[in-house]
C-alpha cells in the first residue's frame, strides 16, 4: 500500500494555523489550542493540555505504535509568533492567504508551517498503512519566541519530556541543522560628567565614551578559532539611549548588546569575554555591564545515527549545517541529552519579516522527509523507508 503526502492538506492546515493570532508578547497560544487538538486527534493521537504555572498552554500528543517498549520520536514546535506591525504588510498578517504557491502570514515560516508538515508526515504514514516501530509525540508549546520559560522549559521542569530523539521543525531551508549559537544580552551603562554644552572639553561625555565602546564591541571577534558549523561568536549593538538635553554634556548613556555564544560557553564565560574586550580597548571608560538574558548554545556531536537518518531522508546535500540563532532544541540537547535535529520548511530570511511566507513546495518536501523518518525510526538497520510517495499536487 502506497501513501501520499498531500500538498493540499498540509497547505490547508498551515493556513488554518496562521489565521489564529498567537502573538508573543503578550502570549495568545490558548486561541490556537482547539485547531491544533483537532488536527492531532484526527491523526490518531491522544492529546492533553499542559499549563505552565503562568497558565499558558502547550499541547502534548502521542500516537502509540502498539509495540511494547517502542522508542519515542518527538516533534517539538512552538505555537507563538512574534508581534506584527500590520500597517507595513501588503496582506492581513493573520489572513492565512494562499497565493502564487505560498502561504503568507505571520508564523507561516516560523513555524506553523513546520508544525503542519510534521502532522502531515504522520498522516502520510497512516495513509500508507505503514506499521510503525516507534511512538510519535508532539510537544506544541508556548513562549519559544521570548525564551521558553512558559513552554518547553516548563515541560522540562515538570518532568514531562521523555524521548529517544527529537526533530524541531523550525525553518532551515530544508537543511539538517545540528548546532546553534546561544545569546547573551546585556545592558551596558556608561557614566560621564555633566557640564555646559558650550564647553564640552571641560566635562566627560558618556555618549562619546559609549561610542568608543560600541566601536569596540560591535562586530568584535572574541575567539581565534572557528567552530566547524557556527564560525565565531558575534556581537550586535542593538539599542542605545542617553543624555539630558541638547545643551548639556551627557552624564549617562546606556546601550544593549546581543553577544551570540558557541557550544560550551557559559554566561560567565561570555561576560568575561565582553569585559575583557571593553577594558582592553577602552581602559579609561567608566562602565558597568548588567546581564539581562542568556540562552546557551547547543549541538548534536557528529557523527550521530539520528543525524544520518535525517540526512538520508532529506538528501545528503541537506547538510549538516549550523544556525546563527537559538531554538528550543537547546533544552533537549543540553538538559536531557536527547539527540535533536532542527529541520523544517521555509527560511529564517522570511521569519519575523513583513509578508512572511512559506512555499507549498517546502511544506510538502518537509512532510515527506518527516514521513520517511517516522516510518524508519526504531528499526534496525536505521534505513529510510521508501514507501512514502511524492506529494499529491506537486
Amino acid at each position: 500500500m502506497t501513501g501520499h503526502v498531500s500538498a493540499e492538506r498540509v497547505t490547508a492546515l498551515t493556513a488554518e494555523l496562521v489565521r489564529v493570532d498567537t502573538q508573543n508578547p503578550p502570549g495568545r497560544e490558548a486561541a490556537i489550542v482547539p485547531s491544533v487538538v483537532e488536527a492531532l486527534e484526527s491523526s490518531g493521537c491522544e492529546t492533553r493540555i499542559f499549563r505552565a504555572p503562568s497558565g499558558r498552554p502547550s499541547v502534548l500528543a502521542r500516537y502509540a505504535c502498539g509495540r511494547p517498549g517502542a522508542p519515542t520520536l518527538l516533534f517539538n514546535g512552538h505555537l507563538d509568533v512574534v508581534p506584527v506591525a500590520a500597517a507595513d504588510w501588503s496582506v492581513p498578517p493573520f489572513g492565512g492567504i494562499v497565493r502564487d504557491g505560498r502561504v503568507v502570514g505571520r508564523g507561516a515560516a516560523d513555524m506553523k508551517g513546520g508544525i503542519a508538515a510534521a502532522i502531515e508526515g504522520l498522516r502520510a504514514c497512516q495513509d500508507a498503512g505503514l506499521p510503525l516501530a516507534a511512538d510519535v509525540e508532539f510537544h506544541l508549546v508556548a513562549d519559544e519566541e521570548t525564551g521558553g520559560a512558559h513552554g518547553t522549559e516548563a515541560l522540562l521542569a515538570a518532568g514531562l519530556i521523555h524521548a529517544d530523539a527529537c526533530i524541531v521543525p523550525e525553518p532551515t531551508e530544508l537543511r539538517v541543522a545540528v548546532a546553534e549559537r546561544g545569546s547573551f544580552q546585556a545592558r551596558i551603562e556608561v557614566t560621564g560628567e555633566a557640564g555646559h554644552g558650550g564647553e564640552p572639553g571641560r566635562s566627560r561625555s558618556a555618549i562619546a565614551d559609549a561610542a568608543r565602546l560600541v566601536r569596540a564591541l560591535h562586530l568584535a571577534t572574541f575567539h581565534d578559532e572557528d567552530h566547524p558549523l557556527l564560525g565565531r561568536p558575534s556581537c550586535n549593538v542593538s539599542m542605545i539611549q542617553g543624555g539630558l538635553a541638547a545643551n548639556v554634556v551627557a552624564p549617562h548613556c546606556e546601550f544593549v548588546i546581543d553577544r551570540r555564544s558557541l557550544p560550551g560557553e557559559t554566561a560567565d564565560d561570555v561576560l568575561r569575554s565582553v569585559l575583557r574586550k571593553a577594558r582592553e580597548t577602552c581602559p579609561d571608560v567608566d562602565f558597568t555591564v548588567r546581564p539581562t538574558f542568556f540562552c546557551e548554545a547547543s549541538e548534536l556531536p557528529l557523527p550521530h545515527p539520528f543525524a544520518d537518518l535525517l540526512l538520508d531522508a532529506a538528501g545528503r546535500d541537506a547538510g549538516p549545517v549550523g544556525l546563527s540563532l537559538g531554538t528550543d532544541a537547546r533544552f533537549l540537547r543540553n538538559r536531557l541529552g536527547i539527540p535533536t535535529v532542527v529541520y523544517g520548511p521555509g527560511s529564517m530570511r522570511q521569519a519575523h519579516a513583513v509578508d512572511e511566507w512559506v512555499s507549498v513546495t517546502d511544506l510538502t518536501a518537509a512532510a515527506r522527509t518527516y514521513a520517511k523518518v517516522i516510518a524508519s525510526f526504531g528499526r534496525r538497520p536505521a534505513t529510510v523507508s521508501r514507501e512514502v510517495a511524492p506529494a499529491q499536487g506537486e
